[in-house]
């Protein structure tokens, strides 16, 4: 699967909260001027007029857009759960002993996790937060990350 992919399948209202996280992150600059003209001209509006739009409008555009890129969708993702689920995030590095900051790893360098470690700490996600959110999280670190998360595969569906 594909960053894209993962972004087409999101319902609609975390889409919406996807997009607007993604016009409020400060580090999705580059991101944002892409879907700016993709916005520009499927409106048939100047790209400098695209920014004046309130961020609703923005999020709400975004939002209905099946067709983003996977750098666009990679930036959406982290901008979402930096957003909506540190709770999440916090709770599954804490399970794998990984040192954060508010869900966000602290360490340059990170081992893989083993699988043994892996599959407690996904247990620890699916028995507090809500399967769908699980599945999106975890989707996201295999698609952005894939190195380090690799041994995830086989623990993302609800039956692992």
């Amino acid at each position: 699967m594909r960053p894209s992919a993962l972004w087409k399948d999101l319902p609609a209202k975390k889409r919406l909260i996807a997009a607007t996280a993604f016009w409020n992150d400060e580090h999705g600059v580059e991101q944002q001027v892409e879907v700016i003209v993709t916005i520009a001209r499927k409106l048939n509006f100047r790209p400098k007029s695209v920014p004046s739009l309130p961020i609703e409008r923005r999020a709400k555009l975004l939002a209905g857009m099946d067709d983003v890129s996977d750098v666009v969708a990679s930036r959406a993702l982290i901008a979402y759960h930096l957003e909506a689920e540190r709770p999440m995030m916090g709770a599954f590095l804490d399970a794998l002993a990984i040192t954060h900051n508010n869900g966000l790893i602290t360490a340059e360098d990170v081992a893989a996790p083993d699988k043994a470690r892996l599959t407690e700490g996904v247990r620890t996600l699916k028995t507090a937060f809500p399967a769908d959110a699980v599945r999106l999280y975890l989707h996201t670190l295999v698609l952005l990350d894939g190195d380090t998360w690799a041994n995830l595969d086989g623990l993302i569906d609800p039956a692992a």
